[in-house]
């Protein structure tokens, strides 16, 4: 079958591998589509934490179930699905309390093992995520939104508070959805206007500030009554930003890092206390946070597909990966098609 290699950062590359069998307990899927997501383009920059290379990179996927390895899931079969990458033990103190996106021993498909920039994955049919209504671009889209749902319950958003979500990208686009879910007054911040007008105009957030126009701190001390935000929720891969963002969080307010960094992020102290602030890190997802997703989108209550700017068939991943990585290039969210 085909697959497209990170064999080292910067270089992507095609190989054909055996197709994987699939044993108790798992289902062959054949995949359909593949999101691009902020830990691919960082994976091949270089910049991607707990990675190693080569890696088939890839874990925002949607294909259809051609085979399982148990009698009793047969049904499964024919049937489109999304896929829960992270695959926790079960075992550790952190499954047992439910938090499976936190495993002491977490290997997420497309990051500890390979992915699936590939015709073919073998994925846990307990990891499996069945839809009969949402299309394949949205079940592709799924565990991208699911990390930004994950974020808003971590902050336990409240019905009218202020959420700041710094960084416009599709992990911020998916949080400011939810916040809004929850009955916050949403602010998203990003510099980039192509991604401020599509939250303006397809999110339609209540507030878009860009810091190279105008003080973010002084725009947010307007809007809010000078109380700040209740939560802010940075999504911009930046550590630079990551540490400005503790400027925007009012008192008894939360911060929550969505992103991930290579990176140490320092705070003044006496400030973090007075505030008497809560900092979360967010990770991954649950499959509470899926179902959650799952929900929304057959509702219709999320504007999920609108973000996919870009479209390519999987050969040419090698040509059109720095190109994702541009922003330059106008791209939200690129989407890989295979077509069998």
């Amino acid at each position: 079958m085909r697959s497209i290699v990170c064999t080292r950062p910067g270089l992507m590359e095609h190989d054909d591998r055996e197709t994987p069998v699939c044993g108790a307990g798992e289902a062959l899927l054949r995949i359909r589509r593949i999101g691009i997501c902020g830990t691919d383009i960082h994976a091949f920059g270089g910049n991607q934490p707990y990675f190693a290379y080569p890696r088939v990179l890839g874990h925002e996927l949607a294909g259809e179930v051609v085979q399982v390895g148990d009698s009793h899931n047969q049904a499964l079969v024919g049937q489109n699905a999304s896929v829960i990458p992270y695959l926790h033990c079960g075992e550790c103190r952190a499954c047992q309390r439910g938090l499976t996106n936190c495993c002491q021993r977490i290997k997420v498909i497309g990051v500890h093992r390979d992915g699936g920039m590939c015709d073919m994955l073998v994925v846990p049919v307990d990891h499996l995520m069945l839809s009969p209504t949402l299309s394949l671009d949205q079940l592709a889209l799924m565990e991208c939104l699911a990390i930004g749902a994950h974020a808003v319950r971590r902050s336990a958003l409240a019905q009218g508070e202020w959420a700041v979500v710094v960084g416009a990208g599709p992990i911020g686009i998916g949080v400011a959805q939810f916040a809004r879910e929850c009955g916050a007054r949403v602010v998203v911040v990003d510099t980039n206007e192509q991604r401020l007008a599509f939250c303006r105009e397809t999110l339609h957030v209540d507030h878009t500030l860009n810091p190279l126009q105008h003080d973010t701190l002084a725009q947010l001390e307007t809007l809010s009554d000078g109380a700040l935000a209740d939560a802010v929720f940075d999504a911009t891969g930046n550590p630079e930003a990551m540490q400005q963002g503790f400027d925007l969080v009012g008192q008894a307010g939360r911060y929550v890092l969505v992103s991930i960094v290579k990176a140490d992020i320092t705070f003044h102290d006496p400030d973090f206390h007075r505030k008497e602030m809560t900092l979360l890190s967010s990770r991954n997802a649950t499959r509470e946070d899926f179902t959650w997703v799952s929900t929304l989108m057959e509702a219709g209550r999320l504007q999920d597909t609108a973000m996919i700017t870009h479209r390519e068939e999987l050969d040419a991943v090698p040509e059109r990966m720095s190109a994702w990585c541009d922003p330059a290039t106008g791209v939200i969210k690129a989407m890989i098609h295979l077509d069998h």
